[in-house]
């Protein structure tokens, strides 16, 4: 507690917030609160309430947002942890696959940053899957993709992206916040943040994760809300099991009494705060609000007994809240249309340094059937135009062999992207001839961030956070821009 502002020594001042809250003058504040709640619920059945009203959105859009007409209202990201090839997924390379084996030009690597192959015998590696021309705008996909290729006409392919971090950790912080210093918020947080939030009983930003083979550990910090309210953090969902722990009330505890208690908690909250500005006491009543709606939510919304079995078969879930990357996406299909903002699925299963061809498969196959299904189920329910949908990780992977594998790569890799505005049915950018670097109209993470941003109305010069003197941003200081010509 900082008290550099008050005209009482240290000591005084923890003695006064003692006495302040102390049993005596709890209860002689409480009890006729206590007894006005309950009052209040026995005349209002419905449970409509001062504190409900206050609520009902609990944290609005920022003044003047968004700046333009949004074409995207929520997000669901889908985080392919560890760095697919973007040579065995969405980058065919016919040169590459020519001189497989043979030495990799130094034209193309010196003085280049690599990771582990820094110093080492370079050959190039062919790619060990086929491409192919998917639906009527002939995008090439790889043959291990055969769902996503069936949503070829749906899908915005960016195959020019660049990133400045070459580590999991740093780079999944670069994607994202745009940022590797430790407390800079995260895109959901920022999204949040300036938009605020569509429902009152359920987070507004929603995490989850599934894993595979090579699978890297993922921080919390990747959606922590880092210098802004902690109310704006992303809430990591359970994947196996019920979402959310102790979710229902303790045994012999009615929801009523509790509601008298959660009101009690707030109104001894809302007396702190108006005698101590502290943002963290309004995120403090804010989640106690949401935690006991949320026991009503989430078990209707982790009861998947109203799915078809055709929707379960078409995601490829074997057993709803088996932990896998296809439950998720069919939770997330929930959570979207239970108007929660923005959605990320973490697949830990794509850092293939070897066995790429094994396990470069598996993670295929545990992606690419349920990535296509939730495309194919928010576009049937009339979410898709509105809701945008990003594919792809933190790096893409060398076209040099790493033993039987491939190695990070900062320089080239590709994402997809889907509704929520962008172009169906198109390519954007492209590498050189062996897939080492992006060359044409190339894409930085904070031009993506850009243009996330414009597609939610939102203007990134326009949008930061003043902190210890510093303007933060999703996008940084350095130059970046909207990509238009991916916008429909």
């Amino acid at each position: 507690m900082n008290f550099s502002n008050q005209n009482i020594p240290p000591a005084a001042a923890i003695r006064s917030r003692v006495n302040e809250w102390s049993r005596r003058t709890f209860l002689s504040k409480s009890f006729a609160g206590i007894g006005s709640f309950a009052l209040a619920s026995m005349l209002d059945p419905s449970g409509t309430r001062a504190a409900d009203a206050a609520t009902d959105h609990p944290w609005p859009a920022l003044d003047s947002f968004p700046h333009h007409a949004p074409k995207a209202k929520r997000i669901v990201h889908l985080c392919m942890a560890g760095g697919p090839s973007h040579l065995e997924s969405l980058d065919p390379k016919p040169e590459l696959d020519r001189i497989n084996g043979q030495p990799f030009p130094d034209s193309f690597t010196k003085g280049e940053q690599l990771a582990q192959l820094q110093g080492s015998k370079l050959l190039a590696r062919k790619s060990f899957v086929k491409f192919k021309k998917w639906g009527k705008s002939g995008l090439e996909i790889s043959e291990l993709f055969p769902h996503i290729g069936s949503i070829a006409d749906d899908m915005c392919v960016i195959r020019s992206m660049q990133t400045e971090q070459i580590n999991h950790d740093t780079a999944h912080a670069f994607m994202n916040t745009g940022s590797i210093i430790k407390g800079r918020p995260s895109m959901g947080s920022w999204l949040l943040y300036g938009l605020g939030a569509e429902t009152a009983n359920l987070p507004g930003y929603v995490v989850m994760t599934s894993s595979g083979p090579g699978a890297q550990p993922v921080s919390a910090r990747q959606w922590s809300a880092g210098v802004l309210p902690s109310k704006f953090q992303g809430v990591a969902f359970q994947s196996k099991g019920a979402p959310v722990h102790y979710i229902g009330s303790p045994s012999g505890v009615c929801q009523s009494t509790q509601r008298q208690v959660v009101d009690e908690v707030q109104r001894l909250n809302g007396m702190l705060s108006e005698r101590h500005f502290d943002p963290e006491i309004a995120t403090r009543i804010a989640q106690y609000e949401m935690a006991f709606k949320m026991q009503s939510a989430v078990p209707e919304l982790a009861d998947m007994s109203s799915e078809t079995q055709q929707t379960l078969d078409d995601y490829g879930v074997k057993r709803p809240g088996d932990g896998s990357f296809a439950s998720n996406c069919l939770l997330a299909r929930r959570l979207l249309e239970r108007g929660v903002r923005f959605v990320q699925l973490y697949h830990r299963g794509w850092d293939h340094h070897s066995n790429l061809e094994k396990n470069f498969t598996i993670a295929a196959n545990a992606c690419d059937q349920p990535s296509a299904a939730l495309v194919k189920d928010l576009k049937q329910r009339g979410l898709l135009e509105d809701t945008l949908v990003v594919w792809g990780g933190e790096f893409g992977r060398t076209p040099m062999a790493q033993g039987s594998g491939r190695d990070h790569h900062i320089n080239a890799f590709s994402i997809w992207m889907a509704g929520g505005g962008v172009k169906p049915g198109f390519s954007y950018g492209a590498t050189d001839e062996l897939g080492y670097r992006s060359v044409e109209n190339v894409v930085s993470v904070h031009d993506l961030h850009a243009t996330m941003l414009h597609l939610f109305g939102i203007d990134y010069q326009r949008f930061s956070e003043k902190f210890q003197g510093l303007d933060l941003s999703l996008t940084g200081v350095e130059p970046c821009r909207v990509v238009h010509d991916v916008i429909a």
